[in-house]
C-alpha cells in the first residue's frame, strides 16, 4: 500500500505533493504531542494504579477528583486575574498605576459605616486561629472576602478598568465555564453509557475479543490491565446475575419487597425532614445569639465562637450521618450496585444541598430584616451586616474549612483504626465488622457538596476556588492512601460508565442550584453601600444597565432588540426547529444502525447454513 502511494505521489503537482507531505507530517506531530500531552496528565499513575487494583469504578471517583482539582484551578486563575490582579496592582500603584473610589450618591450617612473586627494591640495566639478558622479578624481585611474590592476604577497608564463590570462578568464566566465543561463531559459519559446499555452481548464480545491493548510491554501494565478487565466482566456478570434475580421472583417475593421499599423510604423522609428542621433551629439560635454578644465582646467570649460556628457543625454532623444510615438501608432494598449509587447520592443530594439553602435562607431573612426607618433607607440590616457579602462568604468559608476538617478526622480516627483492630485483634465482634468498603456515593457526595460551596462562594469570596483546589489535592491523596490500606475491594463491583455519567449528572444538578441563591443576591438583594465595588449601585445587576447607557447609542438599540420579546420569540422557535431536525436526524440514524445489526445477523446465519450444507456434502 505503501508503494503504490509513493507511486502515486510522483504523478502529482508539485502543490499537491508538498500539501499530502505536510498533512502527514502535521498529523504524525499532533500524534506525538498528543502522546507526551499523556505523560504530563495529572495522577496519572496513580489512577491506573487504582484501576487495575479495585476496578473502574472506583477508578472512575479519582479521575472526578482530578477534573474538580482543574475546574477549581482554573477558575481560581480567571478570578484572580481578572478580579484581584487589578485590585492589587492599583492599590499599591505597581506599574505606575492608579486607582479611584467613587463615593455612593444618595444614600445615608449611616449606610456606609463599616469597621472590620480588624485584631489590634497584643493578640494571642487563639485568636489567629479563630480568624483562620472563621475567616474573622485578620483575614475580613484580605482580598479573601468581598469587602477587600472597594476600588471603582484602575488606571494602568492610559488603560481604565472598570472593576464592577469586570467582577460581575467573572461571576458570569467562571459559571459558564462550569456549566459547558461538566455539559461536555456528560456527554462524553452518556455515549459510553448508550453504547454499553444496546447490547449486553457486544459488551461482552468488546471486552472478550478486543478489550486487550497490545501497546501494553510493561509487566506491571499487563496485570494492571487483566485486573481492570477481570473488574469489568465481574460487575457484567453481577448485573446479569440480579437481573435474572429479579426475574424469578414469585408475587410474594415482589409484595415483600416492595413493602420494605415503602417502609425504608418513610424511614429516609423522616430522617430528611429531621435534618432540615435541625439545621433551620440551629442556624436561627445562632443568628439571635451571636448577634447579641456582638453588642458585648465578641473576641473574648469562648462561648460566642461555639454559637458562631453551631450552623456549620449541624451541617457537617447532619452530612455524616446521613448518608451512612442511607447506605446502610439501601442493602436491604435488593437494588443493583448501579442503581444503589444513584439513588443513594440522589437522597444525600436532599440533605446536603437543602442544608445550604436552608442557612442561606436563614442569613438573608436576617440581612432584609429591616425594623427602622434608618434600616429600611439602606435597603438591608446595616447594623448587623454593614457588609453582608462578607458575611456570606465567610459563612461559605467555614463550611468548606469544616468540611475538610471532617473529611480528614475521619480517615485519621475512624479508619485507620478500625484497620489496626480488624488486623490486630481476632475478636468475633470486630471481625464481623471487617475491612471497610470504599464507598463511592459517600465519597462522591463529600466533594460535590464542597463544590456547590465553591461555586456559591466564590462572588462572595473570589479566592476560595484557590483553598478548594488545596483541598481537593490533599483529599486526593488522603484517599488514595486510605484505600490503598484501610479498604478491600467492592463485594459488588460497579460499572464505571454508567456512574462516571451520573456523578457529572448530580454535579450539574449542584450547579444549577447554586445558580438560584446567586441570581438572588446579584438581581434581588439591594448591595452594601459600605464596602465592595457594588456601593454606588442599588443591586449587583444594576452596574450592567449602567454601563449600557454608557455606549453609543446604535448599539444601544441593538442590545435593547436583543433583550426585547420581538427578538426572544423568533430566536427560541428557530432553536426549536433546529432542536426537533436533530431528534429527527438521530432517529433516523438510529433506525439505520438497527438494520445494520439485522444484515450481520443475517449474514451470521448464512455463513452458518453455508457451513452446515458443506459439512453435510463432505460427509457423503
Amino acid at each position: 500500500l505503501r508503494d503504490c502511494q509513493q507511486d502515486d505521489i510522483k504523478y502529482l503537482s508539485g502543490w499537491k505533493q508538498w500539501k499530502r507531505t505536510s498533512s502527514k507530517s502535521l498529523k504524525k506531530v499532533l500524534n506525538e504531542v498528543k502522546e507526551l500531552s499523556s505523560y504530563l496528565e495529572l495522577w496519572r499513575n496513580d489512577i491506573h494504579s487504582i484501576e487495575g487494583k479495585f476496578g473502574t469504578g472506583i477508578q472512575s471517583y479519582f479521575s472526578f477528583l482530578r477534573f474538580l482539582v482543574l475546574l477549581n484551578f482554573i477558575i481560581f486563575i480567571l478570578m484572580f486575574s481578572f478580579v484581584t490582579l487589578p485590585s492589587i496592582i492599583s492599590e499599591y500603584g505597581i506599574f505606575n498605576s492608579s486607582f479611584a473610589k467613587i463615593p455612593p450618591k444618595n444614600v445615608e450617612p449611616h449606610c456606609t459605616v463599616y469597621k472590620p473586627s480588624a485584631n489590634k494591640g497584643l493578640v494571642y495566639f487563639y485568636t489567629y486561629l479563630k480568624d483562620l478558622l472563621s475567616g474573622t479578624g485578620f483575614l475580613e481585611v484580605t482580598s479573601l472576602f468581598y469587602g477587600y474590592y472597594t476600588v471603582d476604577a484602575a488606571w494602568l497608564s492610559i488603560l481604565r478598568y472598570d472593576l464592577p463590570l469586570a467582577y460581575l462578568l467573572a461571576t458570569f464566566a467562571y459559571l459558564a465555564l462550569s456549566f459547558f465543561w461538566i455539559i461536555k463531559r456528560s456527554v462524553e459519559g452518556f455515549k459510553q453509557n448508550l453504547v454499553h446499555g444496546e447490547d449486553q452481548f457486544q459488551s461482552y464480545c468488546n471486552k472478550v475479543f478486543a478489550g486487550w491493548d497490545f501497546c501494553i510491554t510493561d509487566p506491571n501494565a499487563a496485570r494492571l490491565k487483566h485486573r481492570s478487565l477481570q473488574y469489568e466482566l465481574q460487575t457484567d456478570l453481577e448485573e446479569e446475575r440480579l437481573k435474572q434475580k429479579i426475574a424469578d421472583r414469585t408475587t410474594k417475593e415482589k409484595l415483600r419487597i416492595y413493602s420494605l421499599r415503602i417502609f425504608i423510604n418513610i424511614i429516609v423522609i423522616a430522617i430528611l425532614s429531621g435534618c432540615f428542621y435541625s439545621i433551620y433551629r440551629a442556624t436561627v439560635f445562632s443568628q439571635e445569639n451571636s448577634n447579641v454578644s456582638i453588642r458585648r465582646d465578641i473576641r473574648t467570649d469562648s462561648a460566642n465562637l461555639l454559637v458562631q460556628y453551631l450552623p456549620s457543625m449541624v451541617i457537617t454532623l447532619a452530612n455524616f450521618i446521613a448518608p451512612q444510615i442511607f447506605s446502610f438501608l439501601i442493602r436491604f432494598e435488593d437494588y443493583s450496585p448501579a442503581f444503589e449509587i444513584r439513588l443513594t447520592l440522589m437522597r444525600c443530594v436532599f440533605v446536603r444541598l437543602a442544608n445550604i439553602g436552608v442557612l442561606l435562607f436563614s442569613l438573608w431573612s436576617q440581612i432584609s430584616h429591616c425594623a427602622t426607618d434608618k434600616c429600611k433607607a439602606c435597603g438591608y440590616n446595616y447594623e448587623l451586616y454593614p457588609c453582608w457579602e462578607s458575611e456570606v462568604g465567610q459563612e461559605m468559608y467555614k463550611l468548606m474549612i469544616f468540611d475538610f476538617i471532617i473529611i480528614l478526622a475521619v480517615t485519621l480516627f475512624v479508619d485507620f483504626p478500625r484497620k489496626l483492630l480488624v488486623t490486630h485483634c481476632s475478636c468475633k465482634p470486630v471481625q464481623w465488622c471487617g475491612l471497610q468498603e470504599f464507598g463511592i456515593s459517600d465519597n462522591v457526595l463529600e466533594i460535590i457538596y464542597g463544590q456547590t460551596i465553591c461555586w456559591i462562594g466564590t462572588f462572595f469570596s473570589p479566592l476560595l476556588p484557590a483553598i478548594a483546589t488545596i483541598k481537593y489535592f490533599i483529599i486526593f491523596y488522603i484517599k488514595k492512601i486510605s484505600l490503598m490500606h484501610t479498604c478491600k475491594p467492592a463485594a459488588r463491583p460497579i460499572r464505571a460508565s454508567s456512574s462516571n455519567f451520573f456523578f457529572f449528572l448530580v454535579l450539574l444538578i449542584g450547579l444549577i442550584l447554586a445558580f438560584i441563591p446567586l441570581g438572588i443576591s446579584i438581581a434581588h438583594i439591594p448591595s452594601s453601600k459600605a464596602c465592595g465595588p457594588f456601593r454606588s449601585f442599588n443591586t449587583s445587576w444594576a452596574v450592567v444597565p449602567d454601563k449600557i447607557l454608557g455606549l453609543p447609542t446604535g448599539l444601544q438599540q441593538v442590545l435593547h432588540g436583543i433583550a426585547s420579546e420581538a427578538f426572544a420569540v423568533p430566536f427560541f422557535m428557530v432553536i426549536c426547529l433546529i432542536m426537533f431536525y436533530f431528534i429527527a436526524l438521530a432517529g433516523a440514524h438510529k433506525r439505520v444502525v438497527e438494520q445494520l445489526r439485522e444484515q450481520l445477523v443475517m449474514e451470521s446465519r448464512d455463513k452458518l447454513f453455508l457451513i452446515r450444507k458443506i459439512t453435510e456434502a463432505q460427509r457423503h
